[in-house]
């Protein structure tokens, strides 16, 4: 098929790397894998961080524009096949893919779509509308959490939908190489950012701050707006235990990770987290918070270790655990690296995106 593919809260081409922008990128690289032709439809970004009447208004105005340029640009060239929409929400609606789908009647799918009835208030209900109404229209709503899955049936019960769990390209990531010493060498890969980033970031130094007993070293990998907090946020830990190495590219966190032991991410509010699949691909346990969608990627007990939320006293302990444990470690973070492997690879999706297209639509084969 040809599918126009779109991402309200950020294109795929974005310039600043994300774990939503590399999800973009699997899916349709999956999208492809399986013979589908497959082109970014629109690089409007419908993400609005504070919105206002005001805003919503100049939102819909520029939808309005580029809505006109895609029929008009489909009227002369033809139609895709089918509208894909990843990560439709409150903050980013599709106010593009809804109305011409129904006006070129071609199937609208999302994936990774969510609905909470809590930000149902001022601006944010109108945007709800949206979601609500694309979510209710999507031919299959693809959902990568229970989470998200139970939130959308909450809010549309007769709503059409499947799951696909969360997944990366596995292949680049070889297995970590044991630490030669005593020192457990942990590490970290996130951006530095307002908001949750922020706060994942200030509780794992506060962990850290309860560990001065054991043998750690601790590497960082991200950078951002709010690197100097960070910085702050770790400074009274002892500067020999850290090292920074800023923003790097993803072709090479592989080495990154193949030379740690231990991956530590609380991941407050996190929708999930590639970065997760990515250290356990490496043959790296995980320690994060039982949050959000974390469990959806990180397997307690088996492949990692969750600990309550918002309990510091908790996650400290847990990496004391495996900072003690070299045994454990390995043998969690060789369970890691098969799950990811087996279950959430490239491949594995590419094949259950297949099965669900295969349910849900008439794909021309």
């Amino acid at each position: 098929m040809k599918i126009a593919f779109y991402a309200p809260l950020k294109s795929p081409e974005h310039p600043v790397p994300s774990g939503d922008r590399l999800m973009a990128r699997m899916l349709i690289a999956a999208l492809q894998a399986d013979g589908h032709a497959v082109a970014i439809a629109s690089d409007l970004r419908s993400f609005m961080a504070k919105a206002s009447n005001e805003d919503f208004a100049e939102l819909e105005r520029a939808a309005g524009t580029e809505t006109a340029r895609l029929r008009k640009l489909w009227r002369h060239e033809g139609a895709p096949d089918l509208w894909f929409c990843y990560h439709p929400y409150y903050k980013a609606p599709d106010l593009l893919g809804p109305a011409l789908a129904d006006e070129f009647s071609i199937p609208y799918v999302t994936a990774e779509a969510s609905y909470s009835m809590r930000r149902n208030e001022g601006v944010r209900a109108i945007a709800q509308r949206h979601v609500l109404a694309a979510i209710e229209q999507a031919a299959v709503n693809i959902c990568l959490t229970r989470r998200d899955r139970d939130g959308l049936l909450e809010a549309a019960p007769s709503c059409r939908h499947a799951m696909l769990a969360p997944f990366i390209d596995a292949s680049p990531f070889r297995e970590n190489e044991p630490a030669a010493g005593v020192v457990c060498r942990m590490v970290v890969v996130a951006m530095m950012r307002s908001g949750d980033k922020m706060d994942s970031y200030r509780m794992l130094a506060q962990a850290l701050a309860l560990l001065a007993d054991a043998a750690w070293t601790l590497t960082i990998v991200g950078d951002g707006p709010c690197r100097a907090e960070v910085m702050e946020a770790f400074a009274a830990l002892p500067s020999e235990r850290l090292v920074w190495l800023g923003e790097k590219d993803a072709a090479e966190l592989p080495d990154i990770l193949a030379s740690s032991d231990l991956y530590v991410w609380p991941g407050c509010g996190e929708a999930y987290g590639l970065a997760y699949l990515e250290a356990q691909a490496a043959g790296l346990p995980a320690i994060a918070q039982h949050t959000a969608g974390v469990p959806e990627v990180v397997r307690d007990g088996e492949t990692g270790l969750l600990t309550p939320d918002g309990d510091i006293g908790a996650y400290a302990a847990a990496m004391h655990d495996l900072i003690e444990d070299q045994a454990r470690r390995r043998r969690l973070g060789a369970a890691a690296r098969r799950f990811v492997h087996e279950e959430r690879s490239f491949h594995a999706a590419a094949r259950r995106l297949r099965s669900i297209f295969d349910e849900f639509l008439e794909t021309p084969r």
